[in-house]
């Protein structure tokens, strides 16, 4: 086995240890001695895991692509009941479900037939989640060569699928508009639950929602708060669906729809708070700055600004965010995942005081930052 690369540079305590560590003659002591043997398997089971994560997420895309877990909710299958709807042999079937039963998605029983665990069965009720691992396809093409990728010697194919990463005049293909918006307002229920289990709204008489797509955040918000009065705002071919979801949800009479470029248009006015879910994370710091500029300048004094999105752990970093969404956001090419003091530092340099970050209990789903601008509000 190859020895680790010396660093150039005066040897330190940290590099004696982590070449220590590194030494298979250590590792196999490690193994050995009792009181490290369970220490050493879980680190090595972790970095096997860490291998073989791409294989997982092939083999998981495959049973989503098959509808493989839909196929025994009511009752466990055996390989031979599905392979042949499933278009596969039965021992690739068996394949596939055993990988399930290794994933924690499916249970092996006794007798050879699959049945759901209680995560295939949460897996299939997160809403979007599955067009998620379906919308994968394009990031694995972008992550082929992460070598060239890092440096930016490729042209990633996920960016052309936001169609408003690079400003409006790349929302003109409709159905591209429309993919996204249902991806966004499908995975936006379990935003909307997590931002809301953290946000007080109760004081506040006028919400706008910017970059709020066709509504999915605001729906969940006007219902939970009956007296509040709402705006969206966002693109004019984004916000095409909005109406139809306000109505039907029965908050038209509450919602006024703005559509408009927050790069290139005034904030309307009006509301006492704002929110921006899901927005900044899309965006390199320079739009963020302008953006959050122009959030201070729609608000009131007193007025509250709402950010929730998975935000980085920063100097704890967090699987999810520091490496999924980190590496999701620099496919699109423009966006950044920011840790919440990040976020706040922008906010605070934008004129905001109070600012108060907060991690999710899901961060991988929403963390939040909140701040004020100063002043009070003018008595309802």
């Amino acid at each position: 086995m190859a020895q680790p690369a010396p660093v150039p540079g005066a040897s330190t305590w940290t590099g004696r240890i982590n070449r220590l560590i590194a030494s298979p003659r250590f590792q196999a002591v490690m193994a050995r001695l009792p009181v490290f043997s369970r220490m050493t398997r879980a680190e090595g089971e972790a970095m096997f895991g860490l291998v073989q994560g791409f294989v997982q997420s092939q083999a998981l895309l495959a049973l989503v692509e098959l509808r493989v877990l839909h196929k025994m909710v009511e009752a466990p299958v055996a390989p031979a009941q599905i392979a042949q709807d499933c278009g596969l042999s039965e021992n690739r079937m068996a394949l596939l479900m055993q990988a399930g039963a290794g994933m924690g998605l499916l249970r092996r029983r006794r007798d050879g037939r699959y049945g759901l665990s209680p995560r295939g069965a949460a897996f299939l009720g997160v809403p979007g989640l599955e067009a998620m691992v379906r919308h994968h396809s394009v990031l694995y093409r972008d992550l082929t060569d992460p070598v060239a990728f890092l440096r930016g010697e490729t042209e990633p194919g996920l960016a052309k699928f936001w169609p408003y990463v690079f400003g409006a005049e790349g929302a003109a293909d409709p159905e591209v508009v429309e993919a996204y918006s249902n991806l966004m307002a499908d995975s936006q229920a379990i935003v909307a639950d997590d931002t809301l289990a953290m946000v007080d709204l109760r004081p506040v008489r006028h919400l706008m929602d910017v970059g709020g797509g066709t509504g999915a955040f605001l729906t969940a918000v006007g219902r939970k708060h009956p007296h509040l009065k709402m705006t969206l705002f966002d693109l004019p071919v984004v916000v095409e669906g909005a109406t139809a979801r306000f109505t039907e949800a029965g908050l038209m009479d509450r919602v006024t729809i703005v559509p408009g470029s927050f790069r290139d248009d005034a904030l309307p006015e009006g509301p006492d708070a704002i929110s921006l879910v899901r927005v900044l994370f899309d965006h390199a710091d320079a739009t963020v700055e302008a953006l959050l500029a122009r959030v201070f300048a729609a608000l009131p004094p007193g007025g509250r600004v709402i950010v929730s999105e998975a935000m980085g752990g920063g100097d704890r970093p967090i699987p999810a965010t520091d490496v999924y969404f980190a590496f999701y956001c620099a496919a699109m090419q423009t966006g950044r995942v920011r840790s919440g003091a990040e976020i706040a530092g922008h906010l605070s340099r934008a004129g905001f005081v109070e600012v108060k970050p907060r991690r999710g209990f899901r961060p991988y789903v929403a963390s939040i930052v909140t701040a004020r601008k100063p002043g009070n509000l003018p008595a309802a």
